[in-house]
């Protein structure tokens, strides 16, 4: 018994070193950022911009992977089906707990099949128009529908992006009826609605912050229960709007299974970065907050997310086969 006791002992200690190595050399080659949008959306920029600060900090390149379409869910899809390494990491947002809830057949569990790594950002949403649509603020838009139902259509970045539910909360909670038109990523919206195709959207403020300060499109709300240091002339739409609001948050995921000495790397050096202040005043600067902070955090944030949309996608009524 005391034999086989220090055996154990031996194996024990010799295991232990190779994990501390593992940890301790990791990456010793690139490392791939699934993002489920395409290039020019808040998914894509803000990715880009974590990538960046790995890559500095981990003294190895990680590359940006857009696998754009179906809200996320590809992505999503493969990087479940990815080596549990830390060579494969994803970067999302809101759709990681919409998405089972809006399709009928998702082939992994969001909460299970991943390890949530670290909140990257909080980025609430903003309520912007063409230039051609004839209203000045939330209370103007609201006034135009009723006085023209179903006359006026709104994009998205896809049938049950946050954009998408985003809007469908705010129709129902002011009672007016607009149309829908998904895109394939807010990229492609904001390039309809500059040209004045498309009239209205509520869309992550990071790619729409340019074009409004720019005076190309109109910011008429931000998403949060107040207003944004990063625009403070943008009312809140719960201004007009009673208890409206929608938080989005951007964060990197790990396939369930990653080890924790290799997650916790990541965690710390992100956590590091967003001390900085110059990158803590860049992201304010595109709407988004700078966040952090545990893995553990995190990963309450996206189950008490998962139950909040889950009732909205629900109540919405919005579904894709």
């Amino acid at each position: 018994m005391i034999k086989r006791y220090a055996k154990l002992c031996a194996l024990a200690a010799l295991l232990l070193p190779a994990t501390v190595i593992a940890a301790a050399t990791y990456p010793d080659r690139p490392v791939r950022l699934i993002v489920g949008f395409p290039p020019g959306g808040a998914a894509d920029i803000l990715a880009r911009v974590s990538a960046q600060q790995l890559s500095e900090r981990l003294g190895q390149q990680v590359v940006v992977d857009n696998r754009g379409g179906a809200g996320g869910l590809i992505a999503t899809e493969t990087t479940a089906r990815a080596n549990s390494d830390g060579y494969t990491l994803l970067f999302s947002s809101i759709p990681h707990v919409i998405n089972p809830h809006l399709y009928k057949k998702v082939s992994y569990d969001a909460l299970k099949d991943f390890a949530p790594v670290v909140q990257f950002v909080a980025v609430p949403l903003m309520m912007a128009s063409s230039n051609v649509l004839p209203v000045q603020s939330v209370k103007d838009l609201i006034t135009y529908a009723k006085a023209n139902p179903g006359k006026l259509n709104y994009g998205s970045a896809g049938n049950g992006s946050s954009s998408h539910l985003a809007v469908e909360l705010f129709r129902s909670m002011a009672d007016i009826r607009m149309g829908h038109i998904p895109y394939k990523g807010t990229g492609p919206l904001i390039t309809d609605m500059l040209a004045g195709q498309i009239g209205i959207t509520i869309a992550s403020a990071v790619p729409l912050a340019p074009h409004v300060r720019a005076g190309k499109l109109r910011g008429l709300g931000v998403t949060g229960p107040k207003r944004s240091p990063a625009f403070p002339t943008i009312p809140a739409i719960a201004e007009t709007v009673k208890g409206y609001e929608v938080i989005n948050w951007f964060g990197i995921f790990a396939p369930a299974g990653t080890p924790k000495a290799l997650t916790n790397r990541i965690n710390a050096v992100l956590n590091e970065a967003l001390h900085a202040p110059e990158l803590v005043k860049m992201l304010q600067a595109q709407g988004a907050d700078a966040v952090g902070g545990s893995a553990e955090e995190f990963e309450r944030v996206v189950r008490a997310d998962y139950a909040k949309w889950g009732r909205v996608v629900k109540e919405s009524g919005a579904r894709v086969d």
